[in-house]
């Protein structure tokens, strides 16, 4: 098999045009494609849908559907609202400090600046309530080195004791420090 990248990605929104308009207005996403059925192409069923298609850079694709016939959006009640994002790169820290300024002049809610010491990001939310974050690297070669090492033997680990592994601990060890006082 041989994967070129990621075709698009989708998720449902409550409103194709207030998500395309905002996607255009506050990260400046072109609006490349729209799709709208009365059948599911895959199951044939009836069920009507708008399906919307945005540029966000690289080749990749940002999609939406609009569903007015199923049961309003919600989310995984089981599942921290911190975990499922989608996540833009940007290309430095300033230009990421720049954004954060003007998002929180257009009004949204922003947090962060928040180091991971191999790229900070911020966070935020869409008007369909899907958590985004814009995150500029930041690490050196050697930091992508040291954590390439360890990645294997971290996955092995988790997956039998379901314990943080430890082998990457450098990344917060200043929080950590402070926590430990």
């Amino acid at each position: 098999m041989s994967l070129t990248r990621i075709h698009h990605v989708a998720y449902r929104c409550r409103d194709a045009k207030e998500t395309v308009e905002w996607y255009q207005r506050v990260l400046g996403m072109d609006f490349v494609l729209a799709i709208a059925e009365d059948n599911v192409p895959s199951t044939h069923e009836p069920d009507p849908y708008m399906h919307v298609f945005l540029d966000a850079g690289g080749g990749n694709v940002l999609a939406f559907f609009e569903l007015p016939n199923s049961p309003a959006m919600g989310r995984d009640p089981n599942t921290p609202d911190w975990v499922q994002h989608i996540a833009f790169k940007v290309e430095s820290v300033e230009e990421l400090e720049r954004i954060k300024g003007r998002l929180e002049g257009e009004g949204i809610e922003v947090v962060g600046v928040t180091d991971h010491k191999i790229f900070k990001s911020i966070y935020f939310f869409d008007p369909n309530g899907h958590r985004l974050e814009l995150a500029a690297d930041t690490a050196t070669p050697e930091m992508q080195a040291r954590l390439d090492e360890v990645k294997w033997a971290m996955l092995d680990e988790w997956a039998v004791t379901r314990r943080a592994p430890r082998q990457a601990s450098w990344l917060h060890a200043d929080e950590l420090a402070g926590v430990n006082a």
